[in-house]
């Protein structure tokens, strides 16, 4: 692979994926993905431009990934019999990392994600791969639910996106998957707009830009009476000594709220429940 075979958005999953192997491979480690390790090595990228400027996309990055891994196996631990739905999935490496081969797992990003995602992986009866963008909602038609449980996963995902673009696609997330649950990653609001002061984003080919992320993550449930609110998990509060003054700062109450970059987890509620509302 070339650098030009990726471009915009899907250009993001090598930050990611370079941040999970430079961490992975830092000094007491907060998490361990080999695998990321290893497809750093086979694709030819420059990925020593991120060295340079990296400590808070490493720590985040970590942290994102402990927290969700930690979410999910929760979630896997009550409902063995899940469906995984991971929504932009780059070179994500969890269905590995956390020994899923037992769950029916669906990865959905674009062609172009998908076509270098399949070097390193593959599927088959129960590990899926569909190549569209998660707006091309005929992929709602190809994962196969028999109504289990489904949980859904976007990581680094979002923000990159209108919050109309958004609005839309979780009322029709609310509609189709009444009962699921959902885990994904929440931009601080002041992080809206400021792409080119994040210390990797501004170092890639492209240019993407920061679109969408709240204070207040209720406020999602004004799109849809379906959406609930369950909790979530502000990066900030973890490894706090890493984060040195900047995560001070950002844990400040006055500051809490706009910098509070996070792991939410969301529930869709029954068609019942919904109406009732």
């Amino acid at each position: 692979m070339t650098k030009h075979d990726l471009e915009g958005i899907p250009e993001t999953l090598l930050i990611a994926l370079w941040a999970r192997a430079a961490a992975t491979q830092a000094e007491n480690p907060i998490i361990h993905d080999e695998k990321a390790v290893e497809m750093v090595s086979q694709i030819n990228y420059d990925f020593s431009r991120f060295e340079a400027s990296s400590r808070y996309t490493k720590l985040g990055v970590a942290v994102r990934t402990r927290l969700l891994d930690d979410g999910l196996s929760t979630f896997l631990e009550a409902h063995p019999d899940a469906v995984v739905i991971n929504f932009g999935a780059g070179l994500d490496t969890r269905h590995a990392r956390l020994q899923c081969d037992t769950v029916d797992w669906y990865e959905i990003d674009v062609p172009e994600s998908i076509e270098l995602r399949r070097r390193f992986f593959t599927e088959n009866d129960r590990y899926h791969f569909i190549a569209q963008s998660i707006f091309d909602l005929s992929w709602m038609d190809k994962v196969e639910t028999a109504g289990r449980p489904v949980v859904f996963l976007a990581e680094g995902l979002f923000m990159y996106f209108t919050e109309n673009e958004l609005k839309q696609f979780f009322k029709e997330l609310a509609e189709r998957f009444p009962d699921a649950e959902m885990f994904f990653e929440m931009l601080g609001s002041a992080f809206v707009g400021k792409e080119k002061h994040h210390e990797t984003l501004k170092q890639i080919d492209s240019q993407v830009k920061f679109k969408w992320g709240l204070k207040n993550t209720r406020q999602m449930e004004s799109w849809h009476q379906g959406i609930q609110f369950v909790t979530e998990w502000n990066y900030f509060d973890y490894y706090k000594n890493q984060w040195g003054l900047f995560g001070m700062f950002a844990r400040l109450p006055f500051a809490r709220p706009r910098f509070a970059c996070r792991i939410v987890q969301l529930h869709f509620a029954s068609r019942q429940v919904a109406n009732a509302a």
